[in-house]
């Protein structure tokens, strides 16, 4: 086989959830690009299925509960009856906390103050929401003895948040970087080993990408901040994972399982 025909996907089925964010809807193009059929997974069904007729792929839009069993059960059943098989899962789907009154966010977001419905809701998404897409979803690519799962986790799921990046050019807090957040990254990170191990013999392979902040229209000392903390000294772009998504959904990483993938300009090198 050509190295490059490694990269394909062509004939692939890939489900993506979380897929109208915007480094969900990059995951998609990227997949649908490298050949693949794209189920676009998220809340808003309509949404969904929009996304999904501009692919250049035939895909398919399927409004998704990630936290509701019988939701993610709906997902696996119409996947199968529209493409009669599942290639490759991406866990991309997660919340990260946003605060309703930007004046109060500083005080809200302490850990001291931290709200525990917050806390439960980012549990039930990023890590339950991740378990039951895998047990579901995973069990017929295991069944089929075949299958690629990608975990997105974040740097934050390896080091801790540095709190100055969020603090104004005036030295005031905006807000903290929550708990939440980290602790369920880092609890993706070791369900993707478990999973690796749990499922080699039946060559299901799972891995995770840990992307680093996107640029996204944040204020400027925000930006500047984060950029001064990276070796490339820059934020990424939305496209900068299409590549690693390519990568770890296809042959070109057969050999590969249990491992992470950081792609994050250097931001946890130093």
């Amino acid at each position: 086989m050509n190295s490059l025909e490694l990269f394909s996907l062509k004939n692939k089925v890939a489900i993506v959830t979380g897929a109208l964010g915007l480094i969900g809807k990059n995951h998609c193009v990227a997949l649908s690009d490298a050949g693949a059929n794209v189920i676009i997974c998220d809340l808003d069904e309509t949404e969904c299925k929009e996304f999904a007729s501009s692919l250049s792929t035939k895909s398919l839009g399927v409004g998704v509960d990630i936290t509701n069993k019988s939701s993610v059960e709906n997902l696996r059943d119409k996947t199968i009856k529209e493409f009669g098989r599942i290639d490759i899962l991406v866990n991309n789907a997660a919340i990260n906390d946003m605060f309703e009154n930007p004046l109060a966010a500083a005080e809200q977001s302490m850990f001291e103050n931290y709200p525990l419905d917050m806390w439960q809701k980012s549990l039930d998404v990023n890590v339950t929401g991740t378990f039951l897409c895998s047990q579901i979803i995973g069990s017929e690519m295991a069944k089929a003895g075949k299958g690629s799962i990608i975990n997105v986790a974040s740097t934050y799921g390896l080091v801790g948040p540095d709190q100055s990046i969020y603090k104004k050019p005036d030295g005031s807090q905006s807000f903290y970087k929550s708990p939440a957040y980290p602790a369920t990254k880092g609890a993706i990170v070791n369900f993707t080993r478990f999973l690796a191990a749990y499922w080699g013999n039946k060559g299901v392979r799972v891995n995770t990408l840990t992307p680093g902040g996107v640029e996204n229209n944040q204020d400027e000392y925000f930006i500047n901040n984060y950029s001064a903390k990276t070796p490339l000294g820059r934020m990424a772009y939305p496209s900068d994972y299409k590549g690693a998504i390519i990568f770890l959904a296809s042959d070109a990483s057969s050999y590969m399982t249990g491992a992470n993938l950081i792609v994050d300009g250097g931001w946890t090198a130093w």
